[in-house]
């Protein structure tokens, strides 16, 4: 009799550590793919951004430099508008899913929105303002890149 009751324990605990094993094991394979996941998007997100950035980018060169030229820049300047508000959602999606590289991605933007006016200080002061964008825009690449890489070793 006592030899079926510690058959029988033995047999409950085993069946208890198989299911706490596979609950653990679930558990980590739910948290990697959240992981997977949010890298994911943050990739998409970052990606978006930068693409949206060099278009209103662009369009702040033509536009700033159509003034420059005393031309008409009205077509120029309905572009910019839509460009600019077409950087809003990527910048939004970067501060949200990846709060650490929130700051790189305001800088960015706040860059390339510095292109206007910029026709006042002349040629090369569009060059310089275009080449700062360029390069926060690279900062925040870059900084993506980090937070994305030090997720994944996490």
């Amino acid at each position: 009799m006592t030899t079926a009751i510690i058959a029988v324990l033995g047999t409950l605990a085993g069946s208890l550590l198989t299911g706490a094993l596979q609950h653990y094991s679930q558990q980590a394979v739910r948290r990697a793919d959240t992981a997977a996941t949010r890298r994911s998007e943050g990739l998409a997100a970052v990606a978006d951004l930068a693409a949206a950035l060099a278009d209103h980018r662009r369009a702040m060169w033509v536009r700033e430099d159509l003034r420059l030229r005393r031309q008409d820049w009205t077509e120029a300047r309905a572009e910019s508008h839509r460009t600019r508000s077409a950087v809003t959602v990527p910048l939004l999606r970067v501060q949200l899913l990846m709060p650490e590289v929130a700051p790189a991605a305001q800088a960015a933007a706040q860059a390339t929105y510095a292109l206007r006016g910029a026709w006042e200080s002349g040629e090369t002061g569009l060059a310089g303002r275009r080449e700062r964008a360029i390069a926060k825009t690279d900062e925040l690449v870059t900084a993506a890149g980090c937070h994305l890489t030090a997720d994944r070793t996490a």
